[in-house]
């Protein structure tokens, strides 16, 4: 500082920059960044406070399914009772094709000339696009399929043929209960109660005379009930009529005697259906 004092005006000044330059300089070296200018960094836009979205828990228990869908789900695992696996067997086996019942023919690989449905002219014919006009009238199933494998055989090579009975819509009746063989009866010709019951093979040792009935579509589309005291019929006690003349799609249901218990014929699952099909031709 005395040497400041004793220089010029004019040297002290050039002397004070000086000095600032080296003690700039001498600050620099010892930290590269002093002196730097810093880029501003600009304020951050002001943000909401983050909301915490709830997070749903889940539940230690399955979701119970909805009503509906439990109730499909029921009603599809419901099997017929084996008692009809049979009855409909034997109907297929031995039912003959007439007029207006459909039928499908399927042949391996041959999709062109298969066809999911074709109907029975009022002639017993139907038509094949390969072999024109089949009759099929008065042919059980099994002799439709042998025929129509000779017949195609001329055209394709071991032909594989499967044909099925998709509606048959021939007057039919059925009789369950406690009768001999219970099935499904195709009436070629006019039927009462009686008559029905003895095509079945007669009441079985456990069946009612006393407690037969006739459940029957009505005009309005329900079912109703007509009871029937065959005893009284077969001791010639009976009403005029009460041996009644049977319709089309008619079921003869015939229920235990004393012997057997409570009757339950009327709850075997798949009566629904089975009454569907002797009414429509179809399950």
């Amino acid at each position: 500082m005395a040497l400041l004092k004793s220089l010029p005006t004019k040297s002290k000044f050039q002397t004070a920059i000086l000095v600032v330059a080296l003690v700039f300089g001498a600050l620099t070296a010892v930290s590269p960044n002093v002196g730097a200018q810093t880029p501003e960094t600009p304020p951050a836009a002001a943000q909401e406070p983050a909301t915490k979205e709830p997070v749903a828990k889940e539940s230690a228990e399955p979701a119970a399914k909805e009503p509906a869908a439990a109730a499909e789900a029921k009603v599809s695992n419901v099997k017929d009772d084996p008692l009809f696996d049979g009855i409909y067997r034997k109907f297929y086996d031995s039912y003959r094709l007439g007029p207006a019942d459909e039928i499908s023919i399927r042949i391996k690989g041959q999709p062109d000339y298969s066809t999911e449905k074709t109907k029975v002219s009022p002639t017993g014919t139907i038509y094949h696009m390969l072999l024109g006009e089949v009759s099929v009238g008065g042919l059980t199933i099994t002799q439709i399929t042998e025929r129509l494998t000779n017949d195609l055989s001329e055209y394709l090579k071991n032909p594989q043929v499967s044909v099925q009975l998709v509606e048959a819509v021939s007057v039919k009746i059925g009789v369950l209960g406690d009768v001999l063989r219970p099935g499904i009866i195709v009436m070629a010709r006019p039927m009462n109660v009686l008559d029905a019951i003895s095509e079945a093979g007669g009441f079985a040792e456990t069946g009612s005379k006393t407690n037969v009935e006739i459940n029957r579509q009505s005009a309005a589309g329900t079912r109703e009930k007509i009871k029937v005291n065959v005893k009284n019929i077969l001791d010639g006690k009976s009403k005029p009529g009460e041996n009644q003349q049977l319709q089309a799609g008619d079921v003869v249901f015939v229920h235990g005697n004393i012997k057997k218990g409570v009757a339950t014929i009327t709850s075997i699952a798949g009566l629904g259906n089975f009454l569907s099909f002797i009414t429509f031709g179809r399950k």
